[in-house]
Order: C-alpha cells, then structure tokens, then sequence
C-alpha cells in the first residue's frame, strides 16, 4: 500500500524516531480533525488524504508548506490556546530535519545544524585560496596590473584549470543533490512512474514558477504580523529569476568559448553580459529583501535553530551577485585581479556547500509538488 492511499497504514503502532515528527503527526491529526484551514494552502488538501502519518508523509507535508503562516492566524487553536498548534514553524522545523535526513553521504547530516559555520568558512577559506593560488601561478605583481581584451581573466588562472576545478566541485553537488532527492523520493512512496508523467511535472512546474501557495489561500503570505502582503513572493521571484538568469549566462558564454572560440570577458552589450547583469540585479534586491523579512519574521512562527542556515545562504546568493557587478564593473582596472579571486572563492563555496544548506528546500519542494499535483488528478480530478 502506497503512502498515497486514502487508507495509508501510517506508522503501524511504531513511535516517530524524533520529537518534531511526533509534534507534526500531532498537529496534523488536529487539523484534520478542523479542516477549516483547507483552502489556505497544498498542505492541508494533502493532509486530508491521510488517516495517519508515516514519517515519509509528514517529510512530504513539511516540503509542501511555503510558510505563509496563513493558517496561524486563521487557526483557532493557535498559541495561547492549549492546543498549541502552530503548523508553519513546526513544519519549518521539520523541513530543516528532513535536509539533514535524506543528506548523502551521511556523515554530512550534522553540516546542516552548522550551516551558517560552514557556509562563512568554504567562503573565507576559498577566497584565501584564490588569491594565494593567482600568487602563485602568476607574478604577483600581474595580480594587481590592469588586462584588457578577450582572455583577460585567464591571464590569472588557465580556462582549463577553471573549467575543471568549477566543473568537478559542480558534479559533486550534482551528485549529492540528486542521491539526497532520489531518497526523500523513496521515503514518501512515490512510485518512480510519477516523473515520467509530463502532467504531473508541467503542474508543479508553473506552481513553483509562480509560487502559486505563497498567496495564503489569496490574501498574500503574513510575515511580521497578520496583515497579508505579497513581498517575500516579490522577493522570491527576483531571487530564484535572477539566479536562472545568471544560469542562462554562463551557459551563453560556455557555448561561446567552446562553439565560438570567444574568450570572456565578452562587451557590456554582449548577450552574457546582458543576461548576468540582469541576473545579479535579482540577485542583489531578491536577497536583500529575504533578509529584511527574515528579520521582521514574527517570533511565533520562527524556527530560530534554522535561521544561521537560512541566513548564511541567502548572505551567499547576494556576496555571488555583489563581487561579480563589481568584477563586471572594475574589469579593465588594476582591481580585476583581487575581484576575480574573491567573485570566483565566493562562488566555489557556494557551489560545494549547495547540497548541505537552504538551497536545497526548492528541489524537494519541487518533488513535493510533483506529488500533490499527481494527488489532485487522482483524488479530485483537479489540475
């Protein structure tokens, strides 16, 4: 029996391994006993399809949650009440579990607890090394002189030798990303068909592109108080658009050099350039703004242990996108070389710690989606 049956076996009379699962199965059971939040949200939907709660359902409920914290102002139960039941922190508390749950290789699972530590450390000590490592290859004196023209950067560091310290750190996330998502896939019994289906796919690819759950039910998410707003989905799209834009770049200028023989840096009108300034334009106001509202967030529904996690990736998007405007900006000066292998340690320590931090709770949103979507077509007819 699936995990996506009406009649799920949930937990078979088995204790949940940990304290946040057996306060989320608690709060589910109560919601589903209410059901007034019902149309807030993909949560509770979802949760209406289930009579108990596996760990592997209540992973998959936490991943579905957007965190609008609608349903805690619409709940009646809500703190001081003696049910206590506050589902957007403790479903965010569960999110950051199930990171460290699904993490491979596994003796990585505590890095998610350290996050922020970790984070502050990749990046110090790759910026270190970039700048010791240009020392080196090059006279020290290059380091701090002006290049002009196409190949200006290699002049400080190989193409190849670029290509393939960037490429093999970006396998490996690749790897851990995909080895942690193939697990979560497996835990809350999805059968494998479901990402062969395009509708199921399609679906949760225009929710997440337009964070469809982000809204509240259609009021907008709440954040420091009950007042409905749309900024963190404002902010979310400038971030998540601005990195795919930056994505978009970087594969213009690969196909550039590798089909077209034409080294970076490219001209200002140039189409990478264009699409990275766009890129880390989002990436700069998106960011930003995630960090205001992190700030404002309303203490009730904080999950303060994954703030360090939260905070240190969002501080790593905006440091990615602040030191490359400034290369783009400082290129043709003496500063080029100090900016390099500060934009280039920046972006290796965000690349290896990808699949050990907040970056990852889209790609397991995005597997939740999936499911929902499949639910909806199978439960209620529903796109």
């Amino acid at each position: 029996m699936h995990a996506t049956d009406m009649t799920t076996a949930g937990t078979g009379g088995t204790a949940l391994p940990t304290a946040t699962l057996r306060e989320a199965e608690r709060l589910m059971t109560v919601c589903n006993s209410c059901r007034y939040c019902e149309g807030v949200c993909a949560v509770f939907p979802a949760m209406e399809l289930r009579r108990s709660f596996a760990a592997g359902d209540l992973h998959y409920l936490a991943n579905l949650c957007h965190g609008c914290s609608a349903c805690f102002h619409d709940c009646q139960f809500s703190p001081p009440h003696e049910f206590d039941v506050n589902v957007p922190r403790t479903l965010a508390r569960l999110r950051a579990e199930s990171y460290a749950a699904y993490v491979w290789p596994r003796a990585f699972a505590g890095v998610f607890a350290r996050n922020g530590v970790v984070v502050a450390l990749a990046a110090a000590g790759g910026v270190a090394a970039f700048i010791l490592g240009f020392a080196a290859l090059v006279d020290p004196a290059a380091l701090f002189a002006a290049h002009h023209g196409p190949g200006a950067f290699y002049r400080l560091m190989p193409h190849n030798a670029m290509a393939l310290l960037f490429g093999g750190v970006f396998l490996y996330a690749l790897l851990a990303l995909a080895l942690g998502l193939r697990a979560f896939w497996l835990d809350i019994g999805e059968p494998a068909c479901t990402l062969a289906d395009p509708l199921p796919l399609w679906q949760a690819v225009k929710d997440a592109g337009r964070l469809r759950y982000l809204d509240g039910g259609g009021a907008g998410c709440m954040n420091e108080d009950e007042r409905p707003t749309d900024n963190r989905r404002l902010f979310h799209h400038l971030t998540f658009y601005g990195f795919l834009l930056c994505v978009a770049a970087t594969s213009v200028a690969t196909l550039y050099h590798y089909l077209l023989g034409r080294e970076a840096p490219y001209p200002w009108y140039d189409l990478p350039v264009l699409l990275g300034t766009l890129g880390g334009l989002g990436l700069l106001l998106g960011p930003a703004g995630l960090l205001l509202a992190k700030r404002r967030r309303e203490p009730a529904v904080r999950d303060e242990p994954s703030l360090g996690m939260d905070t240190a990736f969002i501080a790593m998007l905006f440091l990615t996108s602040l030191t490359g405007l400034l290369l783009l900006m400082f290129r043709a000066t003496p500063a080029m070389g100090m900016l390099l292998a500060v934009h280039l340690g920046v972006v290796f320590a965000l690349f290896l710690t990808m699949p050990y931090g907040k970056f990852v709770h889209g790609l397991y949103r995005f597997l939740a989606l999936v499911r929902y979507a499949r639910e909806r077509r199978t439960h209620f007819g529903a796109p």
